[in-house]
């Protein structure tokens, strides 16, 4: 699993904030890794919901927007996002993985899964995209 170097974009600000970053990313694929902190919990101390639909959102439009090189960078703005709850996490990294599964010229579908690093699902999600001009 890797990325290549030259198509890592400097963080947004809400990555700063939440401590997201890209540890995979091929056509129709993408994979998302969050270190576990007290900043991202709710009132009873787990993952914010929140923070799984970011994670979520993030990992499905990176994976429809792949394009091999940083020359021709493609953006994606969210149409439709659905989040389902699962589990809570046992371990302190979650884990988001997407696959692009449709589409066409100006929208594409995916699906993502956040588990922790044990492997247990925390939350699934589906989504619809929509390709922006640049």
């Amino acid at each position: 699993m890797s990325v290549d170097p030259a198509l890592i974009e400097d963080p947004y600000e809400l990555q700063k904030l939440m401590g997201f970053r890209i540890t995979d990313w091929s056509e129709g694929y993408a994979r998302w890794e969050l270190p576990m902190s007290a900043k991202l919990g709710n009132r009873y101390g787990i993952p914010h919901g929140g923070v799984y639909a970011t994670l979520l959102d993030t990992a499905m439009g990176f994976a429809g927007c792949y394009t091999g090189t940083s020359d021709e960078r493609r953006l994606a703005m969210t149409l439709s996002l659905n989040v389902n709850y699962l589990s809570q996490p046992k371990g302190d990294l979650l884990v988001a993985e997407a696959h692009k599964v449709g589409g066409g010229r100006k929208t594409f579908f995916a699906e993502a899964s956040v588990m922790d690093e044990n492997g247990t699902t925390l939350a699934t999600g589906t989504g619809v995209f929509r390709y922006r001009s640049t």
